[in-house]
């Protein structure tokens, strides 16, 4: 058996993860530096906390996306758990209010008896079996030493906060086409016969 496993990170992906190895009967070491050190996007000390869209996507069993989030919760994700119980009407999306919805799974992760958390920036990698959780906002000294870990020159990240469009740009790019239709305004959910619109027409 598993001595312990270190977890660094408590977005998302490190709650779950030391969550699920928790539920297993392996202790775990959570390293969250919130709110030691902060990032530009974060706003609180909750773990799993929503910097971006506080959508989660697709809920429906008849896409990927909706099948995941079936797997998880018959897996007893604490993220679903938490999403399923905090859901805000969002369509056929499951959008979840961002505070409760943390709360909630800093609450459960923090109270569970095979979870310690560690509140420091991890600037090397510890030894021992490790999940390195810390996404696109991992601080400069970790990102250093993951690139040396892992020998690569360098890392990629999806952008933690979504760009968002003004209306008043769409029109000026209409006005700098000689008024050609290169965008177009639609509702956030498309359902039953509805079609986007096609761009250039």
């Amino acid at each position: 058996m598993v001595a312990t496993v270190n977890v660094i990170g408590a977005g998302l992906a490190g709650s779950e993860a030391a969550w699920q190895i928790a539920n297993r009967g392996v202790k775990v070491r959570l390293y969250e530096m919130r709110p030691v050190k902060q990032t530009p996007a974060h706003h609180t000390e909750n773990f799993a906390e929503l910097v971006c869209t506080n959508s989660l996507r697709a809920n429906q069993l008849t896409n990927g996306v909706g099948l995941l989030k079936e797997e998880m919760r018959q897996l007893n994700s604490v993220v679903m758990q938490s999403a399923d119980k905090h859901n805000v009407p969002a369509g056929g999306a499951l959008a979840v209010d961002r505070d409760s919805f943390s709360k909630a799974i800093t609450a459960a992760v923090k109270n569970h008896p095979n979870v310690e958390v560690i509140t420091e920036e991890v600037t090397s990698i510890p030894s021992g079996l490790t999940v390195v959780a810390t996404g696109p906002l991992t601080s400069d000294l970790l990102a250093k030493e993951i690139v040396k870990f892992t020998g690569d020159d360098g890392l990629y990240f999806y952008d933690a906060a979504a760009p968002i469009v003004a209306k008043w740009s769409s029109y000026t790019i209409l006005k700098t086409k000689n008024s050609s239709k290169v965008a177009c305004r639609l509702k956030k959910w498309l359902v039953g016969g509805q079609r986007p619109c096609s761009l250039g027409h």
